[in-house]
């Protein structure tokens, strides 16, 4: 590939939550409209679902395992070289706008210029949340989708509307410039809560016509017991003050999925209007997913479908039209900017570009991996997808197993039916060749202990780091 790159990665957004991803009810014209002239991959996933880990992991393209950098007081710092310092050495112009959640604007992150970036607090993130154990984990701050919830502004929107205008003024500015490719990263923060987005998008989705969620709870579903362990660390669905404030939540999130929609669609308008969307390929994707209601859960940190699957979309000059099957991964994403540059990076076995893998043939079982080790988790959680299969290894749990060929909503958990206990096998398998779980689980505990005591110990923590969503950059307060 040749030209630009822009990539524009958003926070929070689940997967299914487009028009193009045959969402009945959510809109969203722009990331339709570049689904239509390009790309989408229809299987592609995180490798961790929650934001720092997953950012990491998509900067060097390696899984969070192999890099060490486990939850959110673990920010990537440049240390490890990843595709933005493959680019600076090919002398590629590579800036960035808006969210990148690693630690200080100063680190060599592989970018030229770093603008208006939102990183984690003070440097340090949720250190807190480092501790695992349940009976020793610390909760701090309110609650976690925000005090209030409905129509409105926050600090967040107001940031997405500040890197909607930095990046059309950075579009504007760039125009008729002979320097060369160039490569931007655009982070958005929407759909990430707070769940409150501006009234017009709140109005889209009327509470009164939401469909009712998934195996909640008080309708006798019972949650897997070390997601039931996770979750009750901060139990978002029981902090809603009513039934109405729940609807309301889901309503913000379906109206931010439309924000964050518009906002790509003014950034998209930009670039055609300043001539260069014959020259630029764009990608759209998110870091990871979130479950908005269903099995009462909320935000993301777990390995369900709503939390570890993204969306994906490529669209430019000799981009394929259509939806690839295949499975892909944010690691794959990372292997295809440098891609696109003629250049490589040292990425974990199996990722590669996602140009090669829409060239080649459909490989419905090629493996696609995430993993959990943040906020609230009392051991490891491992996710493998190969196939038709979808594998939950928890360390000290019971496993699960979907058939996502019969079952796309991972109603019936198939891990103990002794019929098919070869391919529940034959995933474990597959599992232990990308990571030793247990291993790994003690390592995360033994580095995130290691980490407290450097700050100071169990109780010096409730005074560091942010205690619920990073705050906005000083520079728009």
């Amino acid at each position: 590939m040749t030209g630009n790159l822009l990539v524009i990665m958003s926070d929070e957004h689940q997967a299914r939550a487009m028009g193009c991803a045959g969402h009945d009810f959510v809109k969203t014209p722009n990331l339709d409209r570049l689904a239509f002239d390009g790309l989408r991959f229809a299987s592609a996933y995180t490798p961790s679902p929650i934001c720092v880990p997953a950012r990491a992991s998509f900067a060097v393209g390696k899984y969070v395992h192999q890099i060490r950098l486990w939850d959110n007081a673990m920010p990537y710092t440049g240390a490890i070289p990843g595709w933005g310092h493959a680019l600076q050495a090919e002398g590629i112009a590579v800036e960035s706008i808006g969210k990148l959640h690693y630690r200080a604007s100063e680190d060599p992150a592989g970018f030229d210029i770093k603008h208006i970036p939102m990183m984690v607090a003070n440097g340090v993130g949720m250190v807190w949340a480092s501790i695992r154990r349940e009976d020793e984990r610390l909760v701090r701050g309110r609650r976690m989708l925000g005090e209030y919830i409905g129509p409105g502004h926050s600090d967040y929107t107001r940031y997405d509307e500040a890197i909607v205008q930095r990046t059309q003024g950075w579009l504007r500015m760039r125009k008729g410039s002979d320097d060369g490719p160039w490569c931007l990263f655009v982070g958005l923060v929407a759909p990430h809560f707070p769940l409150v987005v501006p009234s017009e998008f709140y109005e889209m989705y009327p509470t009164e016509q939401l469909p009712a969620v998934k195996l909640h709870p008080r309708d006798g579903h019972d949650r897997h017991p070390w997601v039931e362990k996770q979750n009750a660390f901060m139990d978002s669905e029981a902090k809603f003050k009513s039934e109405e404030e729940r609807l309301s939540a889901m309503a913000s999130y379906y109206g931010l999925c439309t924000w964050l929609d518009s906002n790509v669609g003014r950034i998209l308008d930009t670039l055609e209007s300043e001539g260069f969307k014959e020259s630029t390929t764009v990608v759209y994707t998110s870091d990871h997913g979130d479950n908005v209601g269903a099995r009462g859960l909320w935000g993301k940190s777990n390995l369900y479908q709503e939390s570890t699957a993204v969306p994906l979309i490529i669209s430019g000059p000799n981009v394929p039209n259509g939806v690839c099957e295949t499975p892909v991964s944010l690691l794959d994403l990372s292997c295809t900017i440098a891609d696109h540059f003629g250049t490589s990076i040292e990425a974990a076995a199996g990722s590669k570009s996602l140009y090669s893998i829409a060239d080649g043939p459909v490989e419905p079982d090629r493996p696609v991996f995430s993993e959990y080790h943040a906020v609230g988790s009392v051991s490891g959680a491992y996710m493998l997808r190969k196939g038709r299969w979808k594998y939950h290894h928890y360390v000290g749990f019971e496993s699960e197993l979907f058939d996502l060929q019969t079952d796309p909503e991972e109603t019936t958990n198939l891990a103990s039916d002794p019929s098919i206990s070869t391919v529940v096998d034959s995933m474990h398998e597959a599992l232990l060749a990308i990571c030793n779980p247990e291993q790994t689980d003690a390592q995360a505990f033994k580095d995130q202990a290691e980490l407290v005591k450097r700050f100071g110990g169990r109780e010096a923590l409730f005074k560091i780091g942010a205690s619920g969503a990073t705050p906005t950059p000083e520079v728009l307060n």
